[in-house]
């Protein structure tokens, strides 16, 4: 007769099972709204809100995920922000463009890309992810970027990969500074410094908003250079997986984990700025898994300083 399984084991056996069911099915499906104010504007400005959409990953059949973010709709924000990683499989615009209709016909909307948004998914070593960042650089591009930049402008949406431009917003003087994608080396400070320079002179009260979607150090220096007093990033899903009391195990690039998620500042001897890092809406259909990371939207009030 066989010895019973020891007490301890079952336990241990019944947690992971149900670790494994809520990060694959349950908690990747939770999506929510983090919020955040920031004391920015002038004294009188209008408060500001700004919603960023970053890192969808969406797949053509992900019809809940598709409404969830139509619904955003609802909150009426005053800018969207798309921070990349919008696709998530090759035959996803056509899904991606009409969830984010309702938002880019009712607020102005501004986008940079990330690498998803040229790459199709693949599948990697899941060990091999924590243990550097994942950089795409020998593959040839499959998703047809053109036509996504097209579809999003087509919405009425302002391309920042490696641009600038100044739009007014309640009042307020935005200028919007933008890379494309330093994850695969396709950003350039130059361009983007370039068309800043094409502007002409800003107001006297003006906010400049940083966007771009990998926070790598260099990148976040840069716009810090040139005065953005808050960036907007996405690309390390939170850490996707995060222990309880520990937080992020990777973020995926050169960024602490410690700033993996959330508002934190980020500043140099001379600076600094406001850094919101999306965790996301999304994950690679290869690595469908989300434990202590709910998918998230960020609403962030600009308001002015109390």
């Amino acid at each position: 007769m066989g010895r019973s399984p020891h007490p301890a084991a079952v336990v241990l056996g019944a947690a992971a099972a149900g670790v494994a069911v809520w990060s694959t099915v349950i908690e990747r499906r939770l999506f929510t709204v983090r919020r955040h104010t920031l004391p920015l504007l002038t004294d009188g400005a209008a408060p500001i809100r700004v919603l960023q959409l970053s890192d969808l990953h969406l797949a053509p059949w992900q019809s809940n995920k598709v409404d969830w973010v139509r619904s955003l709709a609802e909150l009426r924000p005053d800018l969207v922000v798309l921070t990349g990683d919008l696709m998530g499989h090759l035959q996803a615009r056509h899904a991606l463009l009409h969830a984010l209709r309702p938002l880019a016909e009712q607020s102005p909307t501004v986008f940079v890309h990330g690498s998803n948004d040229y790459y199709g998914p693949a599948f990697k070593n899941p060990v091999k992810y924590l243990l550097e960042p994942s950089r795409k650089s020998t593959r040839t591009p499959d998703i047809d970027n053109v036509a996504l930049t097209q579809g999003l402008e087509q919405l009425g949406g302002i391309n920042l990969n490696n641009g600038a431009r100044r739009i007014e917003v309640r009042g307020t003087s935005l200028e919007l500074l933008g890379l494309n994608d330093p994850h695969i080396r396709y950003d350039s400070v130059d361009a983007m410094r370039a068309a800043r320079d094409q502007l002409g002179t800003a107001p006297e009260h003006v906010l400049r908003l940083g966007v771009v979607h990998a926070p790598y150090q260099e990148a976040l220096g840069a716009l810090l250079d040139d005065q953005a007093e808050l960036i907007l990033a996405g690309h390390t899903h939170g850490g996707q997986v995060r222990v309880p009391g520990v937080g992020a195990l990777t973020s995926n690039c050169d960024l602490p984990t410690t700033q993996a998620r959330g508002m934190s500042v980020w500043h140099d001897a001379h600076r600094a700025a406001f850094l919101n890092v999306s965790a996301g809406l999304g994950n690679s259909i290869y690595a469908p898994v989300r434990f202590a990371c709910r998918p998230e939207a960020s609403l962030i009030t600009l308001e002015a300083a109390r």
